[in-house]
């Protein structure tokens, strides 16, 4: 298979990369990032110096680069991760997200139609489904949940899932689309609650909690995120939406405690922050499509996840200082 992977340099695509690489290896993968502030091509390195692994840099918004790179290679399949994700960045510069979530995943679109009908998998976040209530645990968002944004991140997550979709019945593309829960693990960029935590922690610095950290969210190990990706793309339905969560729903207090007692340090390291505007209150997948349709469950515990995410960062102390000192900005792409 020839396989476009967008948004590789990034924590959930990279690990898609290496997941692929894994179970794979004779596949060719061409992974396409534009290097903006949450790309690094530092995590993509030990890849690409691996057969059948190419690295562009560009920006699925240029028509004309991403036209000429599906002439070039002849794709079968794309998997789209690219995506501005941070909701806070949403709320400031909300142009930029409608710029590269939806313009970029609709230039991917129409690459595909035109190329002979390429494979796309979109993949999405649970949060276009808005929030739960915190006193309703039996509640859970389905694929068949109204679409209910909270903010200008999720609404264009949300626009590209439509006109993916509508590809699809229009066109007779070949799409699927996943939202999946919170995930965690390792490579992920510091400005997300679980590294950003922990890299405080490590530094004795105060640890910034939104309100009272009483909001709930359902985490999910990376690595399960990419087995379950890897079958939509090889066994999912054209035309259908598929629930990716890990059944482990805790609170930001819960996960905060959690990484402080895994390094050592005292809870008197919290330290309160005025809330978000519009901040979701609770998510929760139901992942019963993935099993029953596709045989997916995950398999890592949150327990035995947050503990080996936190071991991750402590011991990859030179992948996380690069970023926090600017330096995996200037690496040099491979040849």
């Amino acid at each position: 298979m020839k396989l476009l992977i967008t948004g590789a340099a990034g924590f959930i695509g990279s690990n898609f990369v290496y997941y692929w690489r894994e179970h794979s290896p004779g596949d060719r993968l061409v992974c396409l990032d534009a290097l903006t502030y949450a790309g690094n091509l530092n995590t993509l390195l030990p890849a690409l110096a691996q057969p059948h692994v190419r690295f562009v840099q560009g920006d699925i918004t240029n028509t004309a680069l991403v036209d000429a790179l599906f002439a070039a290679e002849d794709f079968d399949a794309v998997i789209n991760f690219a995506a501005e994700s941070f909701v806070d960045r949403s709320i400031t510069h909300p142009d930029i997200f409608l710029r590269s979530n939806v313009l970029g995943t609709q230039v991917l679109l129409d690459a595909c139609r035109t190329h002979g009908g390429v494979r796309f998998h979109q993949v999405s976040t649970d949060e276009v489904y808005g929030d739960l209530p915190l006193d309703r645990p039996e509640l859970l968002f389905t694929e068949e949940t109204p679409i209910r944004c909270s903010s200008p991140y999720s609404a264009s997550k949300a626009g590209a899932d439509l006109l993916a979709l509508a590809y699809h019945r229009t066109y007779g593309l070949a799409v699927t689309v996943s939202r999946c829960s919170n995930n965690y693990g390792p490579f992920q960029f510091p400005e997300k609650l679980i590294p950003l935590m922990i890299l405080k922690a490590l530094d004795d610095a105060p640890l910034p909690v939104y309100g009272r950290g009483a909001n709930i969210r359902d985490w999910l190990h990376v690595r399960d995120h990419c087995a379950a990706l890897a079958l939509i793309l090889q066994k999912g339905t054209p035309g259908e939406v598929y629930n990716i969560g890990g059944r482990n729903e805790r609170d930001n207090m819960t996960v905060v405690r959690s990484i402080l007692h895994e390094l050592g340090k005292p809870e008197s390291l919290i330290s309160y922050v005025t809330d978000r505007a519009g901040h979701d209150l609770r998510y929760g997948i139901d992942p019963a499509k993935m099993h029953r349709e596709l045989g997916w469950l995950p398999e890592t515990g949150f327990a035995e996840g947050i503990a080996a995410t936190v071991r991750w960062y402590v011991e990859n102390q030179s992948w996380w200082a690069a970023i926090l000192d600017g330096s995996y900005r200037l690496t040099a792409i491979p040849a």
